[in-house]
Formats: C-alpha cells, sequence, structure tokens
C-alpha cells in the first residue's frame, strides 16, 4: 500500500505542501481533467467572466490562471504562483467591487463562516456570485470522508471550526451545515445573499485518481466513462455524491 501512497517532504500547513499538491494535480490526469470541469463551472456560471471582476479563494495548488488570466488568484499562504495573499474573513476589496468569487475545498477550511460570509456580502456586487465546490454531506460522501479521509467530517458542528491551521483546521462538512441545515440562519444573517443552487456530483472519479494521497491505477483512456457513470449516478441518486456545488447569490437591492 505504502508504494502507491504519496511520500510528502512538508506538513500539511507548511506552503510547500501545497507546491507538492499543485505537481500532483498537474501530472495525475484524471485530477486534471477533474479541475478543468469544475474551473468550467465557474466559466458558465458568469459567461462574460474575461471582463468581470473575479477573485478566487484558496488557490493552492490549483491552476485557474493558466485558464482565465484575468481572474485574481489568492491565498492565506505566501505562494509564489498567485496573485494575492490574504484571510477571506479579511479581504483587501472595496465594497460592491467583485461580481464573482470562487473556491475549490476552501470553505470548510475557514476558522469561522459568519466573518466569511460579511465579506461576501460587503464586496460581491448586486447579482454578483459566490461560487463553491465543496465535500456533500450525502449517504455516500459522509461515509467515505468519516472513514477514509484525514479531514474531520462533523455534521453536528456549528459554524466555526478550531483555527489549528490552512489546511490542518477543518470540518469537511461545514458547507452542508451552512448552506443545508441551517440556510433560514444564513439568509436571516444575511438578507441579502440567497442561496441559488445546490447540485450534486462526483461520486467516483476523485476516488478513482486516487485524489492527493493515492496514486492512480486507472489508465487515462479510462476517464469519461467513469465520468459519464459520475454523471448518471449522481443525476439519478444525488446521496451517492462525493460534492457538491454550491451557488450563493447577492440580490439586486435597486
Amino acid at each position: 500500500m505504502m508504494a502507491f501512497k504519496y511520500q510528502f517532504k512538508y506538513s500539511l500547513d507548511d506552503p510547500r505542501r501545497t507546491e507538492e499538491h499543485r505537481e500532483i494535480i498537474k501530472s495525475k490526469y484524471f485530477l486534471k481533467e477533474l479541475y478543468k470541469e469544475w474551473y468550467n463551472i465557474l466559466f458558465q456560471e458568469i459567461p462574460d467572466y474575461t471582463s468581470k471582476s473575479i477573485v478566487e479563494l484558496g488557490s493552492g495548488g490549483g491552476f485557474l490562471k493558466e485558464l482565465a488570466p484575468n481572474i485574481v488568484t489568492s491565498d492565506f499562504l505566501q505562494l509564489d504562483d498567485n496573485d494575492m495573499t490574504f484571510s477571506a474573513l479579511d479581504m483587501p476589496f472595496a465594497d460592491k467591487s467583485l461580481d464573482g468569487i470562487f473556491m475549490i475545498d476552501t470553505f470548510h477550511h475557514l476558522p469561522d463562516s459568519y466573518l466569511f460570509l460579511k465579506e461576501v456580502e460587503r464586496t460581491l456586487k448586486d447579482k454578483g456570485k459566490l461560487i463553491m465546490i465543496e465535500p456533500a454531506n450525502s449517504k455516500w460522501g459522509k461515509f467515505v470522508y468519516q472513514n477514509f479521509h484525514h479531514e474531520p467530517f462533523i455534521p453536528e458542528g456549528d459554524w466555526t471550526i478550531p483555527n489549528t491551521g490552512p489546511l490542518s483546521g477543518a470540518n469537511g462538512a461545514l458547507p452542508w451545515i451552512v448552506f443545508k441545515r441551517d440556510v433560514r440562519k444564513m439568509h436571516d444573517l444575511f438578507p441579502s445573499l440567497a442561496l441559488s443552487n445546490i447540485i450534486y456530483h462526483t461520486p467516483f472519479t476523485y476516488l478513482l485518481s486516487g485524489g492527493l494521497t493515492f496514486r492512480s491505477l486507472w489508465p487515462d483512456f479510462t476517464y469519461r466513462s467513469f465520468r459519464w457513470l459520475d454523471h448518471l449516478s449522481s443525476k439519478l441518486f444525488h446521496e451517492c455524491s462525493m460534492f457538491m456545488t454550491i451557488i450563493v447569490e447577492r440580490k439586486n437591492r435597486n
């Protein structure tokens, strides 16, 4: 088993660990293609993205900048490949200055969801969108995350998590808590933000890729077949999904 597992040189919260993750994502066909599909969700939600003010939070080991050079990439960690370094709880953008905020596997690492959504409400323009791809608290997702993943997955949790580190601090169930279990609370606290959609997806492909922990055992040409199975399975039964796309829109107050 160890032969199939990546041996990392640096600890989880070390910026150099994120650079190791980037090399893995770009070198594994399954992962790279999956990230491209996830980036395409942003492009579809904001079709004129090349002329809009959009920031990606937690850009980490991703490669969105290669596909959309105008999008500002950022992280809490100081990383050479990103445009900016700042906390998502205190963003350096003017009021109503952003058309979009995009995140992949980032929200569930934020130590205070309330403070983050205050910043989202402040910085998004009317009709601006917060687009997140996060772990799903489905029956299959919960089983996988609670039994085979290193991060905590606690559906009984609240809107905060221990601030132990930018990557080591986490609750994989946090997106479900805020935007599903406590959605009424979210709307009451942030009346200008509306949950537009939650889409469940990707039951198998990420697992089959080996993720950022294991080496893939599947040949590249099988990717499309597995993605077809993914789309069919999640469409028929969302409880088998491992991820969900969450879209929040700032209401037009005019």
